[in-house]
């Protein structure tokens, strides 16, 4: 239902994803909504070229839709990654937990928020290689698990999620892995995350944890990256 709300028709040619992102920038638009290309499942991406290109490089927050015959979105997970470390962290953490608990709300959803973390170079600390033992690396995991506990509890009470329901997920392992299994396990019906990469390195629009996610999640995903982010369209 439309009523109230003002709408406008644009027709463009030209290479998809490079026109919307001049759309994009001449109408200083917020946010993107599109339908995703691929359907899906266990023998085809859920997302296209179109959408991987807008995902990396678009500089508004870029929704992809997995069409559904649900109406509301029963399930929403939010990965977060709350490391003081990376500056930039702090700005995307916020608009993603902004932006999942608004829809959680919204949409009556359970909200699911997840962080992993991992003992770097475990397979090398635990062999036979280093003078550590089982007692010192268990209590290294330990400080290190108790370190990204502080930061996920830091972040998250910041935010007002009174009213949700919600649990937190502090998991172990590569958030490559770890987010994707976590969505296929609770059936989430959306994903809102952040895409840019850590480095500097100019080209480098999407991580490569970010990469790995958006090709194992099978259901829609909500994009966001830094306000300093520059589109090299």
């Amino acid at each position: 239902d439309l009523e109230g709300v003002k709408t406008k028709t644009t027709m463009l040619t030209g290479t998809r994803f490079l026109e919307i992102i001049k759309e994009v920038k001449r109408g200083a638009y917020d946010l993107v909504i599109k339908s995703s290309e691929g359907s899906g499942g266990a023998i085809s991406y859920l997302f296209g070229e179109t959408d991987m290109h807008l995902m990396r490089k678009c500089p508004c927050p870029v929704w992809i839709v997995k069409p559904a015959r649900r109406l509301k979105y029963s399930r929403i997970v939010a990965a977060v990654d709350p490391d003081p470390s990376q500056p930039a962290n702090a700005e995307l953490n916020k608009l993603i937990l902004e932006l999942a608990i608004t829809l959680a709300r919204q949409e009556g959803s359970e909200l699911h928020v997840v962080h992993s973390w991992r003992l770097p170079a475990e397979g090398m600390l635990r062999s036979q290689r280093t003078l550590l033992s089982v007692n010192d690396i268990d209590e290294l995991e330990q400080n290190i698990k108790d370190t990204h506990t502080e930061w996920l509890d830091k972040l998250l009470a910041k935010h007002d999620m009174k009213g949700l329901v919600s649990r937190v997920h502090l998991t172990k392992g590569e958030a490559g892995k770890v987010i994707p299994s976590l969505v296929k396990k609770k059936q989430a019906d959306l994903v809102v995350m952040g895409t840019v990469a850590r480095t500097g390195i100019p080209g480098f629009f999407i991580g490569n944890t970010a990469e790995k996610i958006l090709r194992a999640v099978d259901c829609s995903v909500l994009t966001v990256k830094p306000k300093a982010f520059k589109t090299p369209i």
